[in-house]
């Protein structure tokens, strides 16, 4: 009887334990419904370029901003030349335009007595929607095709970046976040949707952006959305191989821009919006 009892407490006192640490990559808040996927109720994308996010339980209204000359000049010769440098067989530089480190502030995890979270998020172009569609046909059509082949159609599509691509936007993927862990930029996100995303090189930008997050299980995403989360998942395995599951995809709307280069002319002046 008393081992018995002493058994049924030490598997109490397990479970409890383990519940706490189960609990540890999540937050005093759940995001997620039954069918396991999420729906952002704090940001609403408009049509004509405007965007309103809830912050603060105020609602922010804001409108989008095209990524400069500057910026796209730096990131379109960058993402080039660390192609050209895989062809010769050299490793990638971590700094540039891909690996872009995303700030965000909301709530905070249970493993964490602190809201602030910074990551290294793979950062990409967002489609034009009159172009996205064409995009996911060229990517599965070059999908099975050689590393050189796909390495080449990447080189095109940069070379021809705004014919393409949306400068008011940028793309990622919530990679780790799902109903069971959730991670530390994706509570903030939810919670509190405004991000600064430093790029480290030289020139160094940031981009304060408003972002949008897209669960592929949400039956309420529109068509555009939808391909944005196809087109996502497909950029990210046509580089890195295939994955067994759909990610979340993240739209990084842009806001502000600020040149963090060293340059006295520079050190952290905003240059979108032009300042007077």
């Amino acid at each position: 009887m008393k081992k018995a009892f002493f058994l049924l407490s030490f598997l109490f006192i397990f479970t409890f334990l383990m519940g706490d640490v189960m609990n540890l990559e999540h937050a005093d808040v759940n995001y997620w419904n039954k069918d396991s996927y999420f729906v952002q109720k704090n940001v609403k994308v408009f049509d004509n370029d405007q965007i309103s996010a809830k912050i603060d339980g105020k609602w922010q209204n804001y409108t989008l901003k095209q990524l400069p000359d500057k910026f796209i000049d730096w990131s379109v010769k960058r993402r080039i030349a660390t192609i050209e440098d895989i062809k010769k067989g050299k490793m990638p530089e971590l700094a540039g335009p891909h690996n872009g480190m995303v700030a965000s502030y909301g709530i905070a995890r249970n493993d964490s007595r602190f809201k602030i979270n910074n990551a290294v998020k793979g950062i990409g172009y967002c489609p034009r929607a009159d172009k996205i569609d064409y995009l996911i046909k060229l990517l599965n059509e070059t999908k099975d095709s050689g590393f050189d082949v796909k390495l080449k159609t990447l080189v095109d599509l940069y070379k021809n970046v705004d014919k393409y691509y949306d400068r008011k936007r940028l793309l990622s993927l919530e990679l780790y976040s799902t109903k069971d862990f959730e991670t530390g930029t994706f509570l903030n996100e939810m919670a509190y949707p405004n991000v600064s995303i430093v790029f480290l090189d030289i020139p160094c930008f940031e981009v304060k952006a408003v972002p949008e997050l897209l669960h592929p299980k949400n039956p309420n995403l529109s068509d555009y959305q939808k391909s944005i989360v196809e087109y996502t998942n497909l950029i990210h395995s046509y580089f890195h191989g295939k994955f067994s599951r759909m990610f979340i995809a993240v739209v990084y709307n842009v806001i502000e821009v600020y040149d963090n280069s060293p340059e006295p002319k520079a050190r952290g002046r905003r240059i979108v919006p032009s300042l007077p």
